[in-house]
């Protein structure tokens, strides 16, 4: 493909249809009683396990129909929102990609953990790596948020892939 023909391609970015999915799940990190009920740090490190917390449970979803094409879209969203709020909060070009490393180690590392905690029978598995991976609030355990991060899980299960790619879905 000629240099001409890539600068003005005319098709539409295929992100764009995930787009409503990626916007939904941050709505869905911001649920307040994930805060207030459930024990999770209302702080940044606190907001961002949410985010790929609920990222990583709507891309196993999707991984359970082959959907990874979607995945990687979803992620590329990710991606670039993350470095649009590095780049907000006073993050330079330098470091900034040092810090995306970082971020999408977090997210890597959380799918892998809830897969084998999902996969596992044990209620406890699902506990231990929500400690691991989200920040809770002095005193709090991960008890409540495990309750309804599981029945969130299983309402994706329940769900067509269709509508969950169209972002109709609930936590």
């Amino acid at each position: 493909m000629s240099l001409l023909s890539r600068l003005f391609n005319t098709k539409p970015d295929p992100r764009e249809e995930l787009r409503p999915l990626w916007h939904r799940t941050v709505e869905l990190s911001r649920t307040p009683a994930l805060y207030a009920e459930d024990g999770v740090a209302d702080t940044v490190a606190g907001r961002f396990d949410m985010i790929s917390a609920i990222l990583a449970f709507v891309m196993l979803r999707l991984e359970r129909d082959r959907l990874d094409v979607d995945n990687v879209f979803l992620t590329e969203l990710f991606v670039a929102d993350m470095d649009g709020q590095l780049r907000e909060t006073g993050v330079g070009d330098v470091v900034v990609g040092k810090h995306m490393g970082k971020l999408m180690a977090a997210l890597g590392g959380r799918l892998g953990a809830f897969r084998e905690a999902l996969a596992s029978a044990d209620e406890a598995a699902l506990e231990a790596a929500l400690e691991r991976n989200v920040t809770m609030a002095d005193g709090r355990d991960t008890t409540a948020l495990a309750r309804r991060l599981r029945g969130f899980a299983a309402n994706l299960a329940a769900q067509d892939s269709a509508e969950v790619l169209a972002a109709r879905i609930s936590l």
